[in-house]
């Protein structure tokens, strides 16, 4: 069996799926799709969400209604017609929630029962289309299968029950399933998401679990880069990478990979395959056991939408003695993305990712220490660094934090500084 990614971007519109027709032509084999929300979706229902919790409730539905619109003219346009019941099946999904006197007292599960609706769209638009072409496929409501806890937008999957709940659901007659990548769902029943741009980790997992060949991500470029080529002047393909290196450039902000994605697959040395949708004969990258380490060529990665946040307690105390432990427990509290930390004898900085709950861990964070913060940055990790690429990367930024070790260098920067090319 293989496992095939397509995301947003993949199947946007009726070209899109078609196009995805097109690519399993190609495949003769078992093949577990991961499908994502067609592009923008998810975008569009976090506006939903913002509605219902503001408690305004006719634009709730007005946002609501501009999706459904959208996607019944995309089934339309696939001649799908009254064949797809996607509306049908999603609308009481929806009404739960947009109808409800009151939201949730917790904004994440909210989020979560609402925005995951994007993908369930999605998958039974393509599932019917393919159906339509004599594709014949089970369609899987990942909910079902991926069991998670009830740590909502960030949930974590408990893979001993999925892997049997999975296996027991694939019906064996069938050599084409289809799932919802991105979302989970608790042993009450609830729908959860594992993140943002987290249905390639729903692919990697889905894979570990079923002992796949191989895993393929359908993107919008021929591969990985060494860089995002609208920052960076020269890009170059990098035709291998071997696991060690996939999650160091993930984790650094890398955008072609999930960071989680990487474990299940280096577990059971299963090959991640990067490819692109526009152009099927490019070779793409390959992220494997096998591949070389990165040595020469050096990697830039833009993390945008930081905040700094720097402490010092306010008797003058050494911070790193007395209050490390407690920082990090108010920053794994409100679920805090840390992606750069530095310390001196009396105050911590830490860089994390812009998200609803930093500023009242903002607040919590300056009941027992002096705070100040940065907001609007971009951090930009060069891995393979030189002391030329570095001070070319420091030319005309203002430079708010410096951080280098032997190969690799972070600066945060001012976000409106980061379109300069390096």
């Amino acid at each position: 069996m293989k496992v095939y990614k397509f995301g947003g971007a993949s199947v946007r519109d009726a070209a899109g799926v078609r196009n995805l027709h097109r690519i399993l032509s190609t495949e003769s084999g078992e093949l577990l799709l991961v499908v994502s929300a067609m592009g923008k979706t998810t975008n569009a229902l976090e506006q939903v969400v913002e509605a219902v919790w503001r408690r305004e409730r006719t634009q709730a539905r007005t946002l609501w209604q501009a999706i459904v619109d959208r996607h019944r003219a995309i089934a339309d346009e696939l001649g799908l017609g009254a064949e797809t019941d996607a509306i049908a099946y999603v609308a009481p999904l929806a009404a739960e929630w947009l109808e409800a006197p009151e939201p949730p007292a917790d904004y994440d599960f909210l989020y979560d029962q609402l925005v995951s609706l994007g993908e369930i769209l999605s998958t039974r638009i393509v599932s019917a289309y393919l159906a339509s072409q004599g594709i014949d496929n089970q369609w899987l409501l990942t909910p079902d299968v991926l069991r998670t806890d009830a740590v909502y937008r960030d949930a974590n999957v408990d893979a001993g029950s999925s892997e049997r709940l999975i296996r027991n659901t694939l019906n064996p007659s069938k050599h084409l399933w289809i799932a919802q990548g991105f979302i989970g769902g608790t042993e009450q029943g609830y729908r959860t998401t594992l993140g943002r741009e987290g249905s390639d980790y729903t692919a990697a997992l889905m894979a570990n679990m079923l002992d796949a060949e191989s895993v393929t991500i359908w993107k919008d470029v021929r591969g990985i880069y060494n860089a995002d080529p609208r920052l960076v002047a020269d890009t170059t393909l990098i035709p291998a990478l071997n696991y060690f290196d996939a999650v160091e450039l993930a984790y650094s902000g890398a955008q072609v990979i999930h960071p989680k994605t990487i474990r299940p697959l280096e577990n059971k040395r299963i090959p991640l395959y990067v490819r692109c949708f526009a152009d099927t004969d490019a070779s793409g990258s390959v992220i494997n056991a096998d591949a070389p380490k990165l040595e020469n060529l050096p990697v830039y990665i833009w993390r945008k939408n930081q905040v700094l946040i720097t402490m010092r307690a306010k008797d003058f105390g050494f911070i790193l003695e007395e209050s490390l432990s407690d920082i990090f427990a108010i920053i794994r509290r409100y679920r805090l993305k840390v992606s750069l930390i530095q310390s001196s004898a009396v105050t911590i900085s830490v860089s994390v990712d812009k998200t609803r709950n930093v500023d009242e861990a903002i607040r919590c964070l300056s009941e027992r220490y002096s705070v100040t913060y940065n907001v609007g940055l971009a951090l930009l990790t060069i891995r393979g660094t030189t002391p030329e690429n570095l001070e070319r990367a420091k030319a005309g930024r203002e430079i708010l934090l410096c951080q280098t070790t032997r190969r690799t260098a972070k600066l945060l920067v001012k976000e409106d500084e980061a379109l300069k090319h390096v």
